[in-house]
């Protein structure tokens, strides 16, 4: 061979390995949707992605890994379009910051309502991918108190609306989300990502007023 790794059909060999891998978790993606994981199988999930059962096994060691592959690969691509959702808005209102977030993150669930319904428990789950879907929820609720952070005042962390309210709202939007992409909610796109964010404002505003009050309350425990 003239090259270290020679390559086939003009695809080099990693090149052909990451498509294996892609076509394995797209498949393995569809199967979970569609609520079959539990009965899936190595040899019939290499059928559907139209590969023999070794190339399994270069990517992946079990079912398990698949699957959890599977929403890590769902989670990082909707932090990744969260992310470049607002980050360009960092110098506009924090209304227009969370539109930019909830209309990217909508727009990755939304063009692919496979995506919504795995990462956001529209099916059940096994102890693996409940696993995985409560650690991305905990990543984003933590993701959005730290951005809270650079918008309020630090002292409002005292309250206990701090880890409350975006715990709420990560909750609810996902919800919100999965209802739309299920169909069960009526309404187009615009719709929804002009109610989450009036929700997530709304919120905001009323949970900041709050968190001050408390703070500004007088405390009625006795002297000891």
């Amino acid at each position: 061979m003239s090259t270290a790794k020679r390559k086939y059909a003009g695809d080099s060999a990693g090149e052909r390995t990451l498509r294996r891998r892609t076509a394995l978790l797209d498949v393995a993606l569809t199967t979970m949707a569609e609520n079959r994981w539990r009965t899936a199988t190595v040899d019939a999930l290499c059928r559907s992605a139209k590969l023999n059962k070794r190339y399994f096994y270069e990517s992946f060691d079990g079912l398990d890994a698949l699957a959890d592959a599977v929403i890590e690969s769902i989670a990082a691509e909707v932090a990744e379009a969260a992310i470049s959702g607002y980050i360009p808005l960092l110098d506009r209102p924090v209304e227009e910051q969370a539109r930019g977030a909830i209309t990217a993150v909508v727009d990755i669930l939304g063009d692919d309502p496979r995506k919504a319904l795995v990462l956001l428990g529209g099916i059940p789950a096994t102890p693996v991918t409940h696993e995985k879907r409560t650690a991305v929820i905990a990543s984003l609720t933590a993701a959005l108190i730290a951005h809270a952070r650079t918008t309020h005042d630090v002292a409002l962390e005292e309250d206990s609306l701090a880890s409350t309210a975006p715990a709420f709202v990560i909750g609810g939007s996902a919800q919100a989300i999965l209802s739309w992409a299920n169909g069960d909610l009526p309404i187009t796109r615009d719709q929804l990502v002009d109610d989450i964010t009036a929700l997530w404002m709304a919120l905001e505003h009323s949970a900041t007023a709050l968190a001050r009050s408390r703070l500004l309350r007088p405390s009625t425990e006795p002297a000891t």
